[in-house]
């Protein structure tokens, strides 16, 4: 149930849109400033087309295109025009919207990163694609971890970017910093079109939580993404999902507050609670211990895998072999007395 797709909206829902938005080509800052507009633009027919609408999502790449161009002229910045303008037309509409942006990084490749704004114009999250498409994608790995922010309505959200959801951890970890609505937004083009419904569906379900995803859609000449925006309810159902319409509204009405009654109150198949507590039918409160290999390996840095892997790194897609080792977490730009992650630097 969506409430028709948000037109009949409870005292507890909050009404998102996922835009399929055109995939566009940007090679100088001319092609960034229009880009910059359309989406303005496609923001301000967001709230036209819905008076009811919390939230827009727009795709990844919405404003750079998937040509993985890293030329400085084009990279964004938090206090740049693109992203005030971002600002701007949310609180112009009075809507909250997810952004895509390629960040410049003075320390070496860009960011791919993801913005929630809320609808005053303040930036309520800021994250940086943990998992870059590889070999494909040259940007900098994320290193401020899975963030989570209030949302509209009393909602708990939470964003991740495209092949971060091929990932089981990355949706778990969002929901286990209490996110109840899962944002993906992706460039994915259609050869991945089944795995991309089967993970927004499983990410939804293993962790009781809605996820919410979009893709680019049609063709920029040379690749054509697949718009494919579907909401996944948080027992894994599909409940409502798009096709291949470009710049259509996907919307649909979420109610988190059905999240959290799941999470409290089911029995069977709460996984998320499960995982830690192996079980508890037969020892009280369950096995509260970490039997999983892979887990111990990752904190101790001894991860290995028990076969020869072949692509580890880019040159098969044309990048050079990297020279820099990766510098582990720092302080959050926008949080700074923030403490960073205990996650592993590699030497």
């Amino acid at each position: 149930m969506s409430g028709l797709g948000g037109l009949n909206k409870s005292a507890h829902g909050v009404v998102v849109g996922l835009v399929q938005l055109q995939l566009p080509t940007v090679a100088t800052p001319a092609d960034l400033a229009a880009q910059t507009q359309r989406i303005c633009d496609l923001v301000a027919k967001a709230r036209r087309n819905q008076g009811t609408m919390d939230l827009v999502v727009f795709p990844e790449y919405a404003l750079h295109g998937l040509s993985m161009d890293t030329n400085p002229v084009i990279m964004c910045s938090l206090d740049g025009p693109e992203v005030a303008a971002f600002k701007q037309a949310c609180v112009d509409n009075h809507i909250w919207g997810c952004f895509s942006i390629m960040e410049a990084n003075p320390g070496g490749n860009p960011y791919n990163s993801g913005l929630i704004i809320d609808d005053t114009g303040a930036i309520r999250l800021y994250y940086r694609k943990l998992h870059p498409w590889v070999p494909v994608e040259p940007w900098e790995p994320g290193n401020l971890g899975v963030p989570v922010c209030d949302g509209p309505n009393g909602s708990k959200l939470s964003l991740i970017i495209c092949h971060d959801g091929m990932f089981p951890e990355m949706a778990r970890e969002a929901a286990y910093k209490g996110a109840e609505i899962i944002l993906r937004t992706a460039g994915y083009t259609a050869p991945i079109r089944h795995a991309w419904q089967i993970t927004n569906q499983a990410n939804a379900f293993q962790n009781l939580a809605i996820t919410a995803s979009v893709c680019l859609c049609g063709s920029d000449g040379t690749f054509d993404s697949m718009g494919e925006g579907m909401f996944c309810n948080f027992d894994g159902t599909v409940m409502v999902q798009g096709g291949g319409r470009v710049d259509e509204i996907i919307t649909a009405e979420l109610r988190p507050d059905l999240v959290r009654e799941a999470r409290a109150g089911w029995g069977v198949e709460n996984n998320i609670y499960q995982l830690y507590h192996r079980g508890y039918v037969a020892v009280k409160g369950g096995a509260q211990d970490c039997p999983y290999t892979y887990m111990h390996d990752m904190a101790a840095g001894t991860y290995r895998l028990p076969w020869t892997v072949q692509v580890t790194d880019g040159t098969a897609c044309g990048f050079a072999p990297p020279t820099r080792s990766y510098r582990g977490p720092e302080a959050h730009p926008l949080v700074p007395d923030a403490p960073t992650l205990p996650l592993r630097k590699v030497a």
